[in-house]
């Protein structure tokens, strides 16, 4: 019923106390208590989601019925949020850059040294990646448009914006552009996760001493601040 202006609300309770008072059926729950359509719709996407990056890392084939039934929703369900398989492992990527952006945005610390930064921000990408790591390879073999190095864009240029700042500063090589530097310490990036992956044993402070020695820092030094960073996150 619609309240015309001036009109005095009347209390959910005392509503329905007064329908039953007269004899009408009892009033509807209120709307607050029952979520939202658009809730719904989200909350079945994120499951969605969440499934498929199980049934994804568990079978890199699994159908798009397979998903659904392991979803607990209907085949429909799938498709009236993703349309195609394509779309489903895009979202997935989606939510990895998201995650990934996310960890090495609130990575900064004022006052960071040049190495301390880097370390700080491949710790953080390392974190969101690790999560990812079977995924990465499938969606860059399914994903149009330049897939997840396109997707993970805004990752890269802060990573061409530390790098170039160590650059400045003297205290990484600059034989390469940042932005080539930033593209190769990428693509090592992903060659450890997918090393992980195989059982090879590799820790976010092996990969962050890894990209330091790769910008030109001794490996003494690099495992020096990497471990120095650890300890500032932890503190």
């Amino acid at each position: 019923m619609e309240t015309k202006p001036g009109a005095a609300r009347i209390p959910a309770g005392a509503a329905a106390v007064g329908a039953a008072a007269v004899g009408d059926a009892p009033a509807a729950p209120a709307t607050a208590s029952t979520p939202p359509r658009r809730r719904n719709a989200q909350s079945n996407r994120e499951r969605i989601l969440a499934v498929a990056r199980s049934e994804l890392i568990r079978d890199a084939d699994a159908s798009m019925d397979d998903i659904a039934r392991a979803a607990g929703v209907v085949r429909r369900t799938v498709y009236g949020h993703f349309p195609s398989r394509e779309a489903l492992v895009a979202g997935l990527a989606e939510e990895a850059r998201r995650d990934i952006l996310a960890a090495v945005e609130g990575a900064r610390r004022a006052g960071d040294s040049p190495e301390e930064a880097v370390a700080r921000f491949d710790l953080a990408a390392w974190e969101g990646g690790e999560r990812y790591r079977l995924l990465i390879g499938f969606a860059q073999r399914n994903l149009k448009d330049g897939g997840i190095p396109a997707m993970l864009a805004p990752v890269r240029e802060r990573s061409i914006e530390l790098i170039a700042a160590g650059q400045r500063s003297g205290v990484f090589a600059d034989h390469l552009p940042a932005s080539v530097l930033a593209l190769a310490l990428e693509g090592m990036c992903v060659a450890l996760l997918q090393a992980a992956e195989a059982d090879i044993v590799v820790t976010a402070e092996d990969q962050a001493a890894a990209a330091l020695v790769a910008l030109g820092v001794p490996a003494a030094r690099a495992a020096e601040v990497v471990a120095r960073v650890v300890a500032t996150n932890q503190a």
